[in-house]
């Protein structure tokens, strides 16, 4: 499989340098935009609001929806957290009904390559990845570009009171996912070989069935899929790439670097490296994630402590900024439409809550409490926005980064911007930040080729056939991301993303309360084993 992988991408690629030479790919762009530009506008429409704000339509029902879940579920992204972080420890894995861990590791000799550590002590129950794997799983489609570019373009538009909204945002982000991924896990499918097949178009389709909403929730699930399929293309896949070999030209020196006008040589590489990985499926994909993703953010926070610290003296004073600005009119178009929109819309949402994508990763994890997943699930956006996106904000606000000028900065040039803020106290990041985007970059395709891929098995079915058909397909999209000037595309893919949340928040405030049921039961368990 590898080598036909490897000789349709080597096949695919002189193509699309030929393209590019002849300006093919702007004239697919523009026609491609006057097609689908009424999608894109109506789903990025903006509501105007007094004193020059205009806020995106799609954020109301987001934090909307996230704050109805922060109270109807009791504040459970601040009661849940502790035992979130002790279920990721396996404090509670005798819940399981596992033996005692220590000694199954003594006995078991590993063979499969599938079955390490991290997965074998619940090997005998449905699933196929361990709660940290698909919570690294899942992060690393979220942790990325929108943390590095995003955050400067929000703190520029909206100064450094964006910061403030932009951790509100994530504390009630942490609700919305703690919902979607415990519907996830409770309503997905296991096949006769062990494979899961979960996420929206199942508790749609399954959820809305039991509740006497059979024809409304097939609809939305297959809108769900075909969104999540544009998405994963876009967003997930050429955005990425497209960007990476940006920040690769330009570190290696832009017009004079050996890579300039070679953008399908490193999208090549890249796809080879993502075809490997794919192929193997959701196990393959966390062993990649669970190393890649804890490894990274270690790195950029450490990096981002560093610079925070080494200006000891203006820490004060940028909280103070924070705070002040925060309420001030900048401060809230920065906060809700520079970091909620113009970084979550940049970076296929910076977590992605309310939106859908991260339960379908969590819907194979191996556990019998569907509740379980739900609370691991809820740290995401704590990680995502609350740590890694402030941290970023704190360096650019520190630094002295944070100017009205770098407020029309794309994507490229923003990551720049975050990349100078780190050299001017650690003279070698930049170099790192490269390295890291690359990573970033590449896990975010990775997770989101399977998002595409459950979309596509829900929508075309489960065989090998449709599977590799996709997998391939992906993989040129990689080639075309690195190598073409696709802007339209791109466009469309992120207004797929955000649609995304339409059909989803239907379904998770009509099955809201499954999701109570499921938690009591939880939490119930989990007194029961510590009366014992």
């Amino acid at each position: 499989m590898h080598k036909k992988l490897l000789s349709l991408l080597l096949l695919v690629s002189p193509f699309i340098t030929f393209a590019q030479e002849q300006g093919i790919d702007e004239k697919i762009d523009q026609a491609f935009g006057n097609a689908t530009g009424w999608f894109v506008n109506f789903i990025f429409y903006q509501i105007p609001f007094p004193g020059g704000i205009q806020i995106y339509w799609v954020l109301f029902p987001l934090i909307i929806g996230a704050t109805y879940f922060t109270f109807y579920f009791n504040l459970i992204n601040f009661r849940g957290f502790w035992t979130s972080i002790n279920i990721v420890r396996g404090k509670y894995d005798d819940l399981e009904d596992r033996v005692d861990h220590k000694v199954e590791m003594a006995k078991l000799e590993f063979t499969d390559e599938e079955d390490n550590p991290d997965t074998i002590r619940i090997e005998g129950h449905e699933g196929e990845v361990s709660h940290f794997q698909a919570l690294t799983a899942a992060l690393s489609a979220t942790v990325g570009l929108g943390n590095i570019a995003g955050v400067a373009i929000a703190v520029s538009i909206g100064g450094a009171g964006a910061t403030f909204w932009m951790i509100v945002a994530g504390f009630l982000g942490m609700a919305s996912k703690f919902v979607e991924c415990t519907l996830g896990v409770k309503y997905r499918d296991i096949e006769a070989d062990g494979t899961v097949y979960g996420g929206p178009m199942y508790y749609l389709t399954k959820g809305l069935k039991a509740k006497g909403f059979e024809g409304l929730g097939k609809v939305l699930a297959a809108i769900f899929a075909v969104f999540v399929i544009g998405g994963s293309f876009g967003g997930g896949n050429m955005f990425q790439v497209n960007q990476a070999f940006q920040l690769v030209e330009n570190i290696t020196g832009g017009e004079a670097s050996f890579l300039h006008g070679k953008g399908w040589l490193f999208g090549l590489i890249m796809a080879i490296f993502v075809g490997i990985v794919i192929i193997g499926g959701i196990k393959k994909i966390a062993k990649v994630t669970d190393k890649i993703v804890p490894f990274m953010v270690v790195i950029y926070v450490a990096a981002s402590l560093f610079v925070i610290f080494a200006n000891y003296n203006m820490i004060g004073d940028a909280f103070m900024q924070i705070f002040n600005g925060a309420f001030s009119p900048e401060g809230v178009a920065g906060g809700a439409v520079g970091v909620l929109v113009q970084g979550f819309r940049r970076a296929a949402f910076s977590n992605e809550a309310g939106v859908g994508s991260a339960s379908i990763a969590h819907s194979a994890v191996k556990t019998k409490f569907p509740a379980s997943e739900g609370l691991v699930a809820l740290l995401e956006p704590f990680i995502d926005t609350v740590v890694v996106c402030t941290m970023t904000a704190l360096v650019l606000i520190i630094t002295g980064n944070v100017t009205a000028e770098n407020a029309s900065l794309n994507d490229a040039q923003a990551i720049l911007l975050t990349s100078g803020a780190f050299e001017s106290a650690i003279s070698w990041f930049p170099y790192v930040l490269t390295i890291a985007v690359v990573l970033f970059a590449f896990s975010t395709m990775i997770s989101w080729s399977y998002y595409g891929f459950q979309g596509w098995a829900y929508l075309f079915g489960r065989t090998k056939k449709m599977e590799y058909a996709y997998k391939l397909l992906f993989c040129v999209f990689v080639i075309i991301g690195a190598a073409a000037s696709l802007g339209s595309v791109i466009g469309f893919s992120d207004a797929m993303i955000f649609a995304m949340m339409v059909p989803n928040m239907i379904g998770l405030i009509l099955l809201a309360p499954k999701v109570k049921g499921e938690l009591k039961k939880y939490m119930t368990a989990i007194k029961a084993s510590k009366a014992n």
